[in-house]
């Protein structure tokens, strides 16, 4: 599924796949899309609606699921906004494995792939950084900002495995208190960040932290390192004694950044972002699968596929730029 994401506010709420138009809405910050029109662009069907009640009453465990992954949202249709059965990626990704379609064959192969991938991660936790690594220097990212955004990955993962063991909840309050740093290290909320970047104007789910400057890394790091220094400290353990904590973590980074701005007299946080660096998620993903499948190829040992990684990636991206240099047909040269 290829993301439009540059188009027109209607060509917003399409998706193509396999040249089959795929209607989605926004919810929840995450695409959703109808159900009825992923079914049709996977198999032969003549009534999807039919074929889908079919796979659920094959598959008892999908048909118990459902209600928890497929909901009835307003999609924009010739006749207007109407209510329709939506997933969001995830569910979408359940539902076809119970399709016995050929043209579904590709993406359960993929799944089995990426759930290799990440057992591979599990047991060689420098997996997961390096395809992270392979991926942002083919975006087109600087190296040294790259260093810093896998950095600032660890450091959050620190943070939130030191919140779970505390008995802070994931999801709402995981939010909050991720807030409640942002707020006391930059001034702002996470999503009054993104509006100064220009991020909110667009659905697309831009990560925030992919479009941060060095320093804005730095002091992002920063203050979630001090609040998780602050939390083994005090022993806080739950929602309220972390929150604290969380606002004390910050403000060590919000007055470090103040007493910068005051001697460099330019502020922080930025409304720059790297929209221009990023590709349409699909284009993305299949870049980092080439420099794996390539990695493999040609690496014959263990230790020889960090460097056969790194000369595939380096590869690719001088292909990229050469690309982006190179004038269209129809264009002047």
């Amino acid at each position: 599924m290829s993301e439009d994401i540059a188009g027109t506010e209607s060509s917003r709420n399409v998706a193509l796949f396999q040249e089959t138009s795929i209607r989605r809405t926004w919810h929840e910050n995450q695409w959703w899309f109808v159900v009825v029109d992923v079914v049709a662009a996977l198999t032969d069907s003549r009534d999807p609606p039919q074929y889908i009640n079919r796979i659920r009453s094959r598959d008892k465990d999908l048909a118990q699921g459902w209600v928890h992954f497929v909901h009835p949202l307003g999609v924009q249709t010739e006749g207007g906004v109407q209510r329709v059965n939506c997933a969001n990626t995830e569910g979408l990704l359940r539902i076809i494995q119970s399709i016995p379609s050929p043209k579904a064959e590709p993406f359960k192969r993929w799944l089995a792939k990426v759930g290799y991938e990440r057992i591979q991660e599990i047991e060689n936790p420098e997996l997961a950084s390096a395809r992270a690594r392979a991926l942002y220097e083919a975006k087109g990212y600087p190296k040294p900002w790259i260093e810093k955004r896998l950095r600032s990955i660890a450091v959050r993962g620190e943070l939130t495995d030191e919140w779970k063991q505390r008995g802070v909840k994931e999801g709402k309050e995981y939010a909050i208190l991720t807030a409640e740093i942002a707020s006391a290290t930059f001034g702002v909320t996470p999503e009054g960040h993104k509006k100064i970047k220009g991020l909110a104007k667009l659905k697309t789910g831009d990560n925030l932290r992919d479009h941060m400057t060095d320093l804005e890394l730095i002091f992002t790091m920063l203050g979630e390192a001090s609040t998780t220094e602050i939390a083994r400290r005090k022993d806080a353990q739950g929602f309220p004694a972390n929150r604290r904590s969380a606002k004390e973590g910050g403000t060590i980074a919000g007055d470090a950044r103040r007493a910068l701005e005051a001697k460099s007299g330019v502020p922080v946080l930025s409304a720059s972002n790297n929209l221009a660096l990023e590709s349409p998620s699909a284009a993305a993903v299949g870049v980092a699968a080439f420099i794996e499948t390539q990695t493999e190829e040609l690496a014959t040992k263990v230790k020889s596929k960090a460097v056969t990684r790194k000369k595939v990636t380096a590869a690719v991206v001088k292909t990229v730029k050469a690309l982006k240099g190179k004038p269209r047909k129809g264009n002047a040269a």
